[in-house]
C-alpha cells in the first residue's frame, strides 16, 4: 500500500465490485466496499505510523520503514523521517480520499 498505488487500486476494485455484483446484491456489495476501505485504512495507516506488524510489507518493497513506503513508493526521495505537521495533514487528506476512489470506480463500473 502506498499513496501512489492505493487510489488506482481502490478505483479498480470499485469497478470490479460493480461489474461482478448484480443490482439485487448492492447492500452486500456496499458492505464489501466498507470492509475493503477498512482493510486499506488499517494497513496503510499502520504503515504510515510504522507499526511493527507492517515491517514485512515495507521490507518486501525495499523501503526504510512504513512511512517511507507510503510517502515515496520507491520513486521519490522525501525525507519520511522528518515528516512534520504539513506532511501529516496532507497524508490525512489522502487517506480521506480512499472511499472516494472506491466510489468512483463503483460508479463508473455501474455505467459500463
Amino acid at each position: 500500500m502506498s499513496f501512489l498505488i492505493d487510489p488506482p487500486w481502490l478505483y479498480a476494485t470499485g469497478r470490479a465490485y460493480a461489474r461482478a455484483a448484480p443490482r439485487s446484491t448492492q447492500r452486500r456489495a456496499a458492505a464489501l466496499g466498507l470492509a475493503t476501505i477498512a482493510g486499506f485504512w488499517a494497513t496503510s495507516v499502520s504503515l504510515y505510523l510504522n507499526r511493527r506488524w507492517t515491517a514485512w510489507i515495507w521490507r518486501m518493497c525495499g523501503a526504510r520503514d512504513g512511512r517511507d513506503w507510503m510517502l515515496n513508493s520507491g520513486l521519490f526521495r522525501f525525507d519520511a523521517r522528518r515528516a512534520g505537521p504539513v506532511t501529516h495533514v496532507i497524508s490525512a487528506l489522502l487517506f480521506a480520499k480512499y472511499p472516494v476512489c472506491l466510489w468512483l470506480g463503483w460508479r463508473h463500473g455501474r455505467r459500463a
